[in-house]
This record gives structure tokens, C-alpha cells and sequence, in this order.
């Protein structure tokens, strides 16, 4: 991998201008701009100020000599956009990538400071934000530029011919491309990694019946496959908390919704379908779609209905997947309210609206103490302690920028950013 600009060590880096100089990655905090907590204006640093010093006295050297030799004046100096303000914690590093992320294309969990594009991933240093890798992984003619990318396991997850390939991401992880048997045909579809198994489906070309399989996300071989039903299992989702499970369902509702034993690829029950759009899980409970935007939760253990939220006359708001911590369930709503509830018998137990509208592309993080709930370009990051409902800080900056904040975490820091600009705000927030 050649070297880019994002490569070079923070204690190279001095200034950083919005659009300037595309994929570097700045090491200091002092290379972003920020209000401070007072509100005060820009700040530069020493380094910043010196630089500039000499920038200046160049160019006044330039228009001296030119002067001096009955030379036309210089074109004036191409106007620079003002640098991007931050308000909220100052971040550890900031990372400006040559074209707009698409954080959408990320199913499944990456425990490393990501960057995702339409072309690819770029894995970035967590300490400074340099460039540590790059994968091409552009989505298949005619499909949108947020087709999913499978990740887990420290790899991502891709498909050719007959095979399923594994290309290496993070830590001691090794790539593999592995076969399925021939019989099964050799067009593959590849749905998720739940860390220890990655799962798809296989059929042969002209061919309408389908096979559902486990491969070993190590690439040890294949673990199972078995014939997919006609109705009920054309839609498969990889549900993604360590419990091995797939939920599996079709484009009729009334043939129902149905969990899978990711070991055997068995069926342990089957539920109403009122529309599978999304799927969430804890430990305890799985969480699909109710009624025209709610949320019901189903006993994992035999998918028992336990407790539901639904709009009420007059409401129209739809939920968005919730989030769980086996304590207490998180909904969020596209009209900007968050709920919380009693992950046992769905009781509310606190409230709190958004300054802002959510959609499917707002994905939240949840650590041990926070909701952390991204919003639209100029609203920024809200901060909610999960303990009382209170917004405790926002991270925001000035722009540009048209698309929602995404946010990520590699278990140790927390990572937030939009369009083409990723922060690290350091260490995960503790109310």
C-alpha cells in the first residue's frame, strides 16, 4: 500500500483547513479548532503561528522582487475556508477522507477506528488517525452506494464464485477464501457474522431452490447447510449479540417469522410476521416491528410476545431498531423522542425528545452509561445518561456538511463523524 498523506505522524501535522490537503490525519488537539469552553474564537498554535509568519514574509518576498523587476502584481491568494469549529469534548485527532463516508454500508461489528466509502474501507490508526489500510470493496454494478459490507471476526466478508473469501481487517486475524461443496451451486449470497460463524446462501445459476449455510468465520470449512423453505426463510438477518441466532422470514407475512439455531441451522420457533423491516436483540428478549411503527418484544427462548409500544390514536411516529443492555430497552422514534423502558415487562421508565428528527440512518451507540444518538450535519451528537434521560453534552462542528453523524466505538474510545470527516473524541463518555 502506497503511503498517503493521513500516513505521516501527527508531529508532522501543523494547520488543517477544511478541504485541505484530502485523507491527512492530524494528531493533535490543537490541529482542530475549537470554541473552547468560554466560547472564545480560533485558536492556533505555536507551530500554526510560525508557519504562517513564514507564509506571509514568502510571499511578501514574492511581490517584492516582482515589484522590483516592473512585473504585473500577483494573482491575489486563492480565498481559504475558514476552519471547522467544534463545540463539545476537543477530539483527539481528526481524519478528512478523499470522498464522503457512507457509514450505512457497515453490517456487523468492527472493533477499529473504520472508514467507509462507496469504494471501501480505510482502517485508520486509533492513537492517530493514520492510514493503517486499505481495502477496495465497491458495490456491484447497479446497486447503491451503501450496499452492505460484511464484518466481524476482524475481516470482511465477500463472495465469488463458488467461494466465500474472508480478506483480513484487524488483529491476528488471517485471510482465506474457501469453497462450498459443488453440488450446492455457486452463486453465493453472504448475510452476516455473528464473531464465530459467517452465514449465506447458495443456489446454482438458473436455479430457484436455495441452500442456507454456516462457514467458520476462521475458515476452518463449512459447518452446515440445509435446503432454505420455500416461503419463509427468503429473508435472513444475522442477529448479532453472541447468541448465535439467525432470524429468518419471507415476503409473506402470514407465513410468519422464524428463529434459527445458527449451530445447526434448525428452526427453535416461529412467531406472526407484522412486517420485518429490522430486527434487534439482548440476551432475554428478541425485538421486532408492531403494528404501523412500533416495537414488540418476543421471549428468545420460544418466542412467547412479552410486551409491546405502539403509537397511539392521533400518534404517528415509527421506531427505529431499539437498543438493549439487558436492563433497560432504548426506543427511539423518528419524530425525535427516546424512550426507555423496563427490558422485563416494558414499563416506561423515563422520556426525553431530540432537538432533532431521526431516520434508518441514524445508528446509536449504547457503552455501559450513554446513549450515544447521532443526528443531521447541523445538529451533531447528543449525549444521553441511560440512568435518568438527561442530555449531559453534544459534540457538534461548523460544517460543511449535508449527511447524519454516524458513530463507533472499538471498545476503548468513541469515534463520530459526517460527510468526509471522522473525530476521535477520545476515551467512551462517563456521565
Amino acid at each position: 500500500m502506497g503511503s498517503t498523506p493521513a500516513d505521516r505522524s501527527a508531529g508532522e501535522a501543523s494547520w488543517q483547513w477544511d478541504g485541505e490537503d484530502e485523507g491527512r490525519a492530524t494528531g493533535a488537539p490543537g490541529d482542530v479548532v475549537s470554541g473552547g469552553a468560554d466560547g472564545d474564537g480560533p485558536r492556533l498554535s505555536r507551530r500554526g503561528l510560525l508557519t504562517g509568519a513564514g507564509v506571509l514574509a514568502a510571499g511578501a518576498a514574492v511581490w517584492g522582487v516582482s515589484r522590483a523587476i516592473g512585473g504585473s502584481d500577483p494573482a491575489p491568494p486563492k480565498p481559504q475556508p475558514l476552519p471547522t469549529r467544534v463545540v463539545g469534548p476537543e477530539p483527539a485527532w481528526v481524519y478528512r477522507g478523499p470522498e464522503p463516508m457512507t457509514p450505512g454500508r457497515q453490517s456487523g461489528r468492527l472493533f477499529a477506528p473504520a472508514y467507509l466509502t462507496r469504494s471501501g474501507v480505510r482502517l485508520l490508526d486509533p492513537e492517530t488517525g493514520a492510514v493503517t489500510a486499505t481495502v477496495g470493496v465497491s458495490p456491484p454494478k447497479g446497486f447503491p452506494d451503501d450496499s452492505p459490507l460484511v464484518l466481524g471476526a476482524g475481516r470482511l466478508f465477500t463472495a465469488s464464485p463458488g467461494h466465500v473469501d474472508a480478506r483480513t481487517l484487524v488483529g491476528p486475524t488471517a485471510g482465506w477464501s474457501l469453497p462450498l461443496p459443488p453440488e450446492l451451486g455457486d452463486q453465493i449470497t453472504v448475510y452476516g457474522c455473528d464473531g464465530d460463524k459467517v452465514y449465506g446462501s447458495v443456489t446454482a445459476r438458473g436455479v430457484l431452490s436455495r441452500n442456507l449455510f454456516a462457514m467458520s468465520a476462521n475458515g476452518t470449512g463449512l459447518l452446515w447447510s440445509r435446503p432454505a423453505a420455500d416461503r419463509d426463510e427468503t429473508s435472513i438477518a444475522v442477529l448479532d449479540a453472541g447468541i448465535g441466532r439467525l432470524l429468518a422470514w419471507g415476503a409473506d407475512p402470514s407465513a410468519g417469522v422464524s428463529l434459527l439455531d445458527g449451530t445447526t441451522g434448525g428452526r427453535l420457533w416461529s412467531a406472526e410476521n407484522t412486517g420485518t423491516s429490522w430486527a434487534a436483540v439482548d440476551q432475554r428478549h428478541v425485538y421486532l416491528p408492531a403494528g404501523a411503527g412500533g416495537v414488540r418484544a418476543l421471549r428468545l427462548a420460544d418466542g412467547t410476545p412479552r410486551w409491546s409500544v405502539q403509537p397511539r390514536p392521533g400518534e404517528q411516529w415509527r421506531a427505529l431498531p431499539p437498543m438493549s443492555d439487558d436492563f433497560r430497552v432504548y426506543v427511539l422514534r423518528d419524530d425525535g423522542l427516546v424512550t426507555a423502558h423496563a427490558a422485563d415487562g416494558g414499563e416506561q421508565v423515563w422520556q426525553l425528545q431530540l432537538p432533532f428528527r431521526l431516520d434508518r440512518r441514524c445508528r446509536p451507540l449504547l457503552t455501559s452509561t450513554t446513549l450515544v444518538v447521532p443526528g443531521p450535519a447541523d445538529a451533531g451528537v447528543q449525549f444521553v445518561e441511560t440512568e435518568t434521560g438527561r442530555t449531559f453534552t453534544t459534540f457538534a462542528d461548523s460544517g460543511p456538511g449535508v449527511d447524519v453523524w454516524s458513530v463507533a466505538s472499538d471498545g476503548t474510545r468513541l469515534f463520530a463523524g459526517h460527510d468526509s470527516t471522522l473525530y476521535c473524541l477520545g476515551a467512551l463518555p462517563v456521565p
